[in-house]
């Protein structure tokens, strides 16, 4: 090992040129890059390479376009309070295939006169790994019903969570029944 200490230089420049981009139209598309099997030798031959460059159609695009789709739920819910309550089915538990309204796990749902939505909720155990986003994922859904205007989510222990508090339509679900 060197005894010696390290020594750091520095150079102060006025500007730095910036690196010329990459682009598409640049590269050389005569040759495809990876040998073709001998299977698709004869697909190649027939088609352009600036397809197999060209950006593919986004599977967000669509997706983000579509407008949402009418939950029959909270059609027939003639008061927020339904509404609240069909948002907070559209909310699944990460482990079981049961949404928690379901799984027994929101103990209450309760909307002020001022449209405020308190829900009173708990979790399947205090370990459970989701007791640190779940409650959080409650409050953005029923804040964002129309005509809520604030959310909030009380998150008790007692009385601790049973499979007797999921209703029946869980438990067939989960062939508990």
């Amino acid at each position: 090992m060197d005894d010696e200490p390290r020594k750091i230089e520095t150079q102060e420049v006025d500007s730095v040129d910036k690196p010329a981009r990459a682009r598409v139209e640049d590269a050389d598309t005569s040759e495809p890059v990876v040998a073709p099997s001998p299977f698709e030798a004869q697909d190649l031959e027939e088609r352009d390479p600036r397809e197999e460059l060209a950006r593919k159609k986004d599977y967000l695009e669509g997706f983000l376009a579509q407008q949402p789709k009418p939950d029959p739920d909270a059609e027939e819910a003639d008061d927020l309070e339904g509404a609240v309550v069909a948002a907070i089915k559209e909310i699944y538990d990460p482990e079981i295939p049961v949404n928690i309204y379901d799984l027994g796990l929101i103990y209450g749902v309760e909307v002020t006169a001022d449209k405020e939505a308190i829900v009173t909720m708990t979790l399947t155990t205090p370990h459970c790994p989701v007791a640190e986003s779940m409650p959080g994922e409650v409050e953005l859904r029923v804040g964002a019903v129309p005509g809520v205007g604030h959310a909030e989510v009380n998150l008790v222990w007692d009385p601790p969570w049973s499979p007797e508090k999921m209703t029946d339509e869980a438990r067939l679900e989960l062939g508990m029944l």
